[in-house]
């Protein structure tokens, strides 16, 4: 009996070894590989929305005294503003120097239907643009499905131009790798380099990763490649990765000590080198409407304010770097 029981224990012992180091043997070998290289902080493809609210006491908007004359009021026609992840701490910053605070409705996590402040990424705000659920949307440069839906929808756009912004490519902190040239990047990203010592760092793989098509970052990437066609696919189960965004999405709104921005062309893409010129991948942004409505005067207004002195002051104070002269 004594035998049989100890047996027992031996069995299930060895079962349940098994099985832990099974599930070892699984998290190492492509569990872990999977989890992110750039950190906690670049896990979730949006930012928390409750941080950069309009009319909150521990916003992290900018912040502008504006006479009262230049707002909008109850009652007014109040354009609904929406646009890209990357530029909501602009919007929510402009809704708030401008808009009447009931117009905003957050629940802590969505905007409700009759807010006029949404924030639905760059291929929802286009979307919204064409559906007439948004006046003015806050993006980079839309791609080229983006504007046949436009015209497939019968409109025209008018984008205007509202500030700077760089287009910038990340690793991880612990990676050696400090600067690439955008014929590596080509390079990496058209399969002919697939290794890291390749360009100066050491023998592991490189994961390029890359973003999903019609977002933001992912259109200033197509621009950035030109006619060299993106080969490479997400595979990030070895080696170390190669990323891109924007600067300011990812210093001043993600902030994370995981994440090194490269230098490009031994450029590094700080708002002095976007401001000189001297950093070799930036853009406009811009704030876009449609064309039959440019004259509006609810939308002229706001946008008769992003291009004002104070308007320009609240786009560079809020981390991006704006037209100048």
């Amino acid at each position: 009996m004594k035998k049989n029981r100890a047996f027992q224990i031996c069995v299930v012992a060895y079962v349940v070894f098994f099985f832990i180091s099974l599930d070892s043997l699984i998290y190492f070998r492509y569990t872990r590989r999977l989890e992110n290289h750039f950190g906690k902080e670049m896990e979730t493809s949006s930012i928390n929305l409750s941080e950069y609210q309009p009319f909150t006491v521990d916003s992290k908007i900018v912040r502008l005294s504006v006479p009262d004359d230049r707002k909008f009021h109850d009652g007014d026609f109040l354009p609904v503003l929406d646009g890209a992840t990357a530029l909501f701490p602009v919007y929510s910053a402009v809704f708030n120097s401008l808009y009447p605070e009931g117009s905003c409705v957050f629940d802590g996590e969505t905007f409700s239907e009759e807010s006029k402040l949404q924030k639905r990424n760059t291929a929802g705000a286009f979307k919204a643009l064409n559906s007439g659920d948004a006046d003015i949307i806050f993006c980079a440069n839309p791609s080229k499905k983006q504007l046949e839906a436009v015209r497939e929808a019968g409109l025209e756009l008018s984008l205007i131009p509202i500030g700077f912004e760089a287009f910038v490519f990340l690793v991880n902190a612990k990676n050696p790798v400090d600067s690439l040239s955008q014929e590596q990047i080509k390079a990496i990203y058209t399969g002919k380099v697939s290794k890291w010592s390749e360009v100066g760092g050491d023998g592991s793989y490189i994961s390029a990763l890359v973003r999903p098509e019609g977002s933001g970052s992912q259109t200033a990437m197509l621009a950035f490649m030109g006619d060299e066609k993106i080969t490479v696919k997400n595979h990030p189960f070895k080696g170390r990765a190669l990323g891109y965004s924007f600067r300011f999405y990812v210093q001043g709104i993600v902030g994370s000590r995981d994440i090194k921005l490269l230098k490009i062309d031994g450029v590094y893409p700080d708002k002095e080198n976007i401001r000189n010129g001297s950093y070799p991948i930036f853009n406009n942004f811009y704030a876009i409407t449609r064309a039959k409505d440019r004259d509006n005067a609810s939308v002229k207004k706001v946008i008769d304010f992003l291009l004002s002195p104070e308007g320009q002051n609240l786009i560079e104070e809020s981390g991006y770097v704006k037209l100048g002269d």
